[in-house]
């Protein structure tokens, strides 16, 4: 596949590169860059910024703000936003639960959900895994029992990434506990966090931080209205969510962005008689971690291109196992890089430690995470083996 852009598609992405950089606040992109924790203000400015300007959901279906743009236009458009360190659109609302509602929701769901959805006045969270169903996610055991024109919904939801910050929750509950198959009998909820009987419970990370809740259903009791779709066929709208989330996590612009950084902090980096940029054996490394760069963002123009909307593409499950590895090599060599300056956390700007070596070692553990979200790697393995290679 030729990467050469025609000269329609480098105008676009100049268009692109000068609107992230101009109308985007410069101190939110820098506090992302750096690796900074962004507040809930920060990410409803900039979604509400690029909603404002139709660039929130290209993806989304034209009639719902959506973009009439050629695949390689969207590549464009998500590498540009991450090479100029913008936050990126709020996966919850704009990669999933987004357009499961654009595709398989009512009409009355579409118009109620998606334009808050896009402009962030809804912030939705994903109620997906539980206690002993991560990656084998169908052994859910959430139920909502049909009571008249109510589900009442009983369980618990956990590693609820930004639950603190969420207005609506949408969930996968077992509608059917006697189905056959354990990925039958499963629906698609949206529910509100209002709710009488929902409790969100912080998870404290290991370094401090307050990222992913726990949350309880206590007899919760929600319109059938909030019904996605048909009953039973939660497990079709989880895949076809998972595959909109594989993608959307590949992250080639963020890798290039950290692998960016740590060259030039490593051309700064005196070894010796010279640089550690000047290390044949960290070059030679670096050097291997940008190939890997190339040509996964190969794949991923491929798999984009034959996408077919509302049809789950296994192929997705090769960008988040490569994506996700290389997320992890980016912020693995700029913690190297830091060397013993990396140990300190936190330490403030009083000691010769620099901030950005102080952030390095908790990114880089922060970023093992990505092996297992949205499908630990392992299964993605699985899913490459039977649904591309067939064994």
């Amino acid at each position: 596949m030729n990467l050469a852009l025609t000269e329609d598609e480098a105008a676009f992405r100049d268009e692109m590169r000068n609107f992230f950089r101009t109308e985007i606040p410069a101190d939110i992109r820098e506090r992302n860059a750096a690796g900074e924790e962004l507040s809930r203000e920060d990410m409803v400015t900039t979604l509400q910024i690029l909603n404002k300007h139709g660039m929130a959901s290209p993806h989304w279906p034209v009639e719902w703000g959506g973009k009439d743009w050629t695949p390689m236009q969207h590549h464009i458009w998500l590498d540009e936003l991450q090479l100029a360190s913008v936050p990126e659109p709020l996966a919850f609302n704009i990669s999933m639960v987004g357009p499961v509602i654009a595709t398989f929701g009512s009409e009355e769901q579409k118009q109620k959900f998606l334009p808050p959805t896009q402009n962030l006045d809804i912030w939705w969270c994903q109620g997906f895994s539980e206690p002993e169903a991560g990656s084998d996610l169908a052994s859910l055991r959430t139920v909502a029992i049909k009571d008249g024109d109510e589900y009442v919904i009983n369980g618990q939801k956990t590693w609820t990434t930004l639950g603190q910050y969420a207005d609506w929750i949408f969930v996968l509950a077992r509608t059917n506990p006697d189905a056959p198959k354990k990925q039958a009998g499963i629906s698609f909820i949206l529910v509100d966090l209002k709710t009488p009987g929902i409790t969100v419970r912080p998870i404290k990370l290991i370094d401090g931080g307050h990222e992913v809740n726990e949350v309880w259903f206590e007899n919760v009791r929600v319109p059938a209205e909030n019904l996605v779709g048909e009953e039973n066929a939660g497990w079709t709208y989880a895949k076809f969510l998972l595959s909109n989330e594989r993608t959307g996590i590949t992250r080639l612009g963020f890798t290039k962005t950290k692998l960016a950084r740590a060259k030039e902090l490593a051309a700064q980096t005196a070894v010796g008689d010279g640089t550690l940029l000047d290390d044949p054996v960290f070059a030679a490394r670096f050097a291997e971690i940008e190939n890997q760069v190339l040509a996964l963002e190969l794949t991923q123009l491929r798999i984009v291109s034959s996408y077919v909307e509302g049809k789950e593409n296994p192929a997705s499950s090769v960008l988040k196992l490569r994506g996700s590895e290389l997320q992890q090599l980016a912020t693995e060599i700029l913690t190297d890089v830091a060397g013993p300056d990396s140990l300190p956390f936190e330490a403030g700007e009083d000691i010769p430690t620099p901030v950005w070596a102080q952030r390095a070692t908790p990114t880089y553990l922060n970023f093992r995470k990505t092996s297992i979200y949205g499908g630990s790697n392992e299964v993605q393995r699985t899913i490459i083996a039977s649904g591309i290679l067939g064994l």
